[in-house]
């Protein structure tokens, strides 16, 4: 039975690397995968999916007016689908995860959704907050806060390294934006 899961967790934790594992495994069996991305990101090159261990793939591109049904549809009339992988689900939007609880309901097709649960300010993404709202399976990839700690937030930081408070929720960053921390060092860090 098909099942709909988010892979959560804060930045460096590996989401893209499992991500990329997953769909080598379908792949390697002769089974066909669809892996997605947000348009938004274009850290690595627009519509690739990329992990910092070095691997990537190619992925179709979403954003928040992709009719997420019909992409999916489309696919899967050129290819019978066996599970559509999506990398940056965070930036999903709540009709967009139903949408995906559709695909897997009555299509009958698996989705593994990978992405950061909160954002600098502690506050749920849209598309995290629908997922751990509607999602079958919930799975936390791990990383590790500077002091040791299970690191569950992210910072965002400026160009001296002093962590910033206020701004848009969206900022496309890697290492030199973010900081992956333990909620002790999250509060102290936006503690004003």
């Amino acid at each position: 039975m098909a099942k709909l899961y988010f892979y959560y967790s804060a930045m460096n934790a590996g989401k893209s690397t499992v991500l990329l594992q997953s769909a080598h495994n379908y792949q390697e069996r002769g089974m066909q995968v669809l892996l997605l991305t947000a348009s938004i990101d274009d850290r690595f090159e627009t519509g690739k999916i990329a992990s910092r261990i070095g691997i990537s793939a190619q992925a179709s591109l979403f954003d928040n007016k992709t009719n997420i049904t019909e992409l999916i549809k489309t696919e899967s009339a050129k290819q019978r689908l066996s599970c559509i992988l999506i990398d940056e689900a965070q930036f999903l939007t709540k009709q967009q995860v139903y949408a995906l609880s559709e695909v897997v309901d009555k299509m009958g097709i698996p989705v593994l959704a990978f992405g950061i649960r909160t954002d600098f300010q502690g506050e749920l993404f849209e598309g995290s907050q629908a997922l751990l709202a509607w999602s079958d399976k919930l799975i936390e990839l791990k990383t590790v806060c500077h002091c040791g700690s299970k690191a569950t937030m992210v910072i965002r930081v400026n160009e001296q390294g002093i962590p910033v408070k206020e701004g848009a929720q969206v900022e496309i960053g890697g290492n030199d934006r973010y900081l992956s921390v333990c909620r002790k060092h999250f509060k102290e860090a936006v503690r004003d």
